[in-house]
């Protein structure tokens, strides 16, 4: 086994893991030729990543725009098929399965998509758009019992039944993303994969449907991968935190190590520049500017992906990229320069 396998089994020592990623890659081929295409390179929008989810918590996953975070929730699910490792769902690896074998897992995985135009089908109802999961799994014996179950998943995120027959247009953002998570819950999933649920939302909606998001949570005893780019937000809903950068996850710890201690200078970039109410101990703060451009996934740099914008790069950040390893109890880091990250944790 792998050190990144093992970090993968030991990130969550205590309680039941429900989905494990091993050495997860995803390149996407860049081709060449009109009509005898070769590969020329590929874009490492994941790169070699581990990390598992416990059943009952949130997962937060950060990063700037670009760094793999919705890939590697698409991967997950099997929206994209990995180019290498493995993602154990409750002990089944996904990876293996050809379609047809999938399709159960789908009931027990699913999504809610970022964008809340454009994540709905302008023609369909909002009823049909809820029940179209149950149509495809053949959960709803009738239409009688059809048209009850929408009308439940309305009741569930707080929009009457009568809405069922209203087209997406008529409804507003967050009216739209909570037809998406309705759309989400229709099949009794246990792992949802939260993609950026918010961020096309106003802040005083993006309070609510978190707000919703968690209540569904305690009630339904789900598990989420909550994607976002908004530091403020995944503090809220998290229970960890992985941050990325360019392919690679550099640091997780539990929500409240990671904002009060933040060991990588990525996480202590991000942290940075979230912006806080008190404008004394704003004053106060430590302020970390990068320098330069995220690096394109079609070439990333040697050695340290962060090497380029890091203020503490030495000639060893260039040779290799560090190993994710644990610092502290539950705090995992990939920096050299990070105190106690000398040897692998046992």
């Amino acid at each position: 086994m792998t050190q990144l396998q093992e970090n993968g089994n030991n990130q969550t020592q205590t309680g039941d893991v429900l989905m494990e990623v091993q050495n997860l890659k995803m390149y996407f081929p860049v081709t060449s030729g009109i009509f005898f295409q070769r590969t020329v390179a590929n874009i490492k929008a994941v790169d070699d990543i581990s990390f598992a989810v416990k059943k009952g918590e949130t997962l937060g996953l950060v990063g700037e725009s670009g760094c793999g975070k919705t890939t590697t929730g698409r991967c997950i699910l099997q929206l994209y098929r990995p180019t290498a490792g493995a993602i154990t769902f409750n002990g089944t690896n996904l990876c293996e399965l050809n379609n047809r074998s999938l399709r159960p897992m789908r009931r027990q995985m699913q999504i809610i998509f970022q964008d809340p135009y454009s994540s709905l089908n302008p023609r369909m109802t909002a009823g049909s758009i809820i029940g179209e999961p149950l149509i495809v799994h053949g959960l709803a014996k009738s239409r009688a019992e059809y048209k009850e179950r929408v009308g439940e998943l309305l009741d569930t995120v707080g929009l009457n039944r009568y809405m069922a027959d209203r087209f997406p247009h008529e409804f507003s953002g967050g009216q739209r993303q909570r037809i998406g998570v309705a759309r989400a819950l229709a099949v009794n999933p246990e792992f949802i994969v939260c993609d950026e649920p918010v961020s096309a939302l106003d802040v005083s909606i993006q309070a609510q449907v978190i707000n919703l998001l968690e209540d569904l949570q305690e009630q339904f005893a789900l598990t989420y991968l909550f994607i976002a780019h908004d530091l403020s937000v995944v503090r809220h809903i998290s229970d960890r935190v992985a941050v990325m950068y360019l392919g690679h996850i550099v640091e997780i710890a539990d929500r409240n190590e990671i904002y009060a201690e933040p060991l990588h200078p990525y996480t202590k970039a991000l942290l940075s520049a979230v912006p806080i109410p008190d404008p004394i101990a704003d004053a106060k703060r430590e302020r970390v500017l990068l320098s330069g451009e995220v690096p394109s996934p079609l070439n990333p740099p040697p050695g340290c992906v962060f090497n380029p914008r890091c203020t503490l790069v030495t000639e060893e950040c260039k040779a290799e990229m560090p190993e994710l390893r644990e610092t502290k109890s539950g705090h995992w880091v990939s920096c050299i320069h990070v105190p106690g990250y000398g040897s692998p944790a046992d």
